[in-house]
């Protein structure tokens, strides 16, 4: 009975010894998962019909996706990660660093630190010339501040955004300057989108160091394609985008394509956002929050409100596929995503350094 008493003792003294005292800091237990359930990265667009109509091919940047993941086992992986570090940064976006109190909290995922200011992006215009598709100083002018303009919310037409999402409307504080012009005389009428145009080897212009310049080739690329870029995580020597000679900069051989909004969608690409209907149906998101479902693109110039999914369609978007005019607005969520590559061990933190 002796032994009972005082084994229950010693075990009421282990329980009054774990309780905190009212004085102490007691660090912040709470785990961070970050929830990768939903990350893909190859998409149905391979089962696309092809058509040689560039409403149908506007934009060829998730097919040459699906084509890189296939030749480059490490790519997934890579994307994973970069897509992993982005949901980090954005998850702690505007938390404390101690959410604890007291200096005694703990954060189990590392904290991104994020790059606060205007972000500054030379870029470097390759141009394969065809003398029947010639591309101007004016239209490279031009094409550069159509970026500058829409990056930093001052298109014009975004007077016109909804209501609804009026709120939404970013300034992604990026800037692009025109760093260099490097011209090459062509005779492929069509350079396809295998990135022979991005390499000396195969009749194109070498990449000038990825790291720190947007490299944008401008060429035939024939199919009707308007453009396609590389997401963050490819292979260095094809980093940047492509355009097609009629759709680069304010340009009337462009048609209702020819007022720069090609570049500006697929700069988005590169600075890792998706297509805005996820290139999915309604459960397949682009990763942001604030964008609606949708189960496909949409063409020409919609009517608001243009319903999917249950929802009113953001189709004034900069990575919806609607005529150049009709597209006005990046969303704040798409600026988390964008700002996020520029964060700490970022892929594209080498821009900011």
């Amino acid at each position: 009975m002796k032994k009972l008493i005082f084994s229950l003792a010693i075990l009421a003294l282990a329980v009054v010894a774990c309780q905190p005292n009212s004085d102490d800091v007691v660090p912040n237990q709470e785990a961070t998962t970050i929830d990768m359930s939903d990350f893909y990265v190859y998409t149905y667009s391979d089962l696309e019909k092809p058509s040689r109509d560039a409403k149908n091919n506007k934009c060829q940047t998730m097919k040459v996706l699906n084509r890189q993941l296939k030749e480059d086992p490490g790519l997934e992986n890579r994307m994973f990660d970069i897509e992993k570090h982005t949901r980090t940064y954005i998850y702690f976006k505007g938390k404390p660093k101690n959410p604890g109190g007291g200096g005694g909290g703990t954060t189990p995922t590392p904290t991104p630190t994020p790059y606060i200011g205007t972000i500054t992006i030379p870029v470097v215009v390759n141009i394969l010339e065809d003398p029947a598709h010639p591309v101007t100083q004016a239209h490279i002018d031009s094409q550069i501040a159509i970026l500058n303009a829409d990056f930093n919310n001052n298109n014009p037409n975004t007077d016109g955004v909804p209501s609804e999402f009026a709120d939404l409307v970013a300034d992604t504080e990026i800037t692009f300057t025109l760093a260099a012009i490097n011209r090459k005389a062509s005779i492929t009428s069509e350079w396809g989108t295998r990135d022979a145009m991005k390499l000396v080897s195969e009749g194109g212009i070498d990449a000038t160091d990825p790291t720190n310049y947007l490299n944008i080739w401008v060429c035939e690329i024939g199919g009707g394609i308007l453009g396609y870029a590389q997401f963050p995580g490819g292979t260095l020597a094809t980093d940047g985008v492509v355009i097609g000679s009629d759709y680069f900069g304010e340009n009337a051989a462009g048609g209702v394509y020819g007022h720069g909004r090609t570049t500006t969608h697929e700069v988005g690409h590169w600075l890792n956002l998706r297509h805005i209907w996820g290139d999915g149906r309604c459960r397949q998101d682009d990763f942001v929050a604030d964008t609606p479902s949708s189960d496909g693109a949409n063409y020409g110039c919609p009517s608001y409100p243009t319903v999917n999914c249950k929802s009113n369609d953001m189709t004034m978007n900069y990575m919806d596929y609607v005529d150049d005019n009709c597209m006005y607005m990046f969303s704040n969520g798409q600026n988390d995503r964008m700002r996020a590559i520029f964060a700490t061990e970022g892929p594209r933190e080498s821009f900011v350094q």
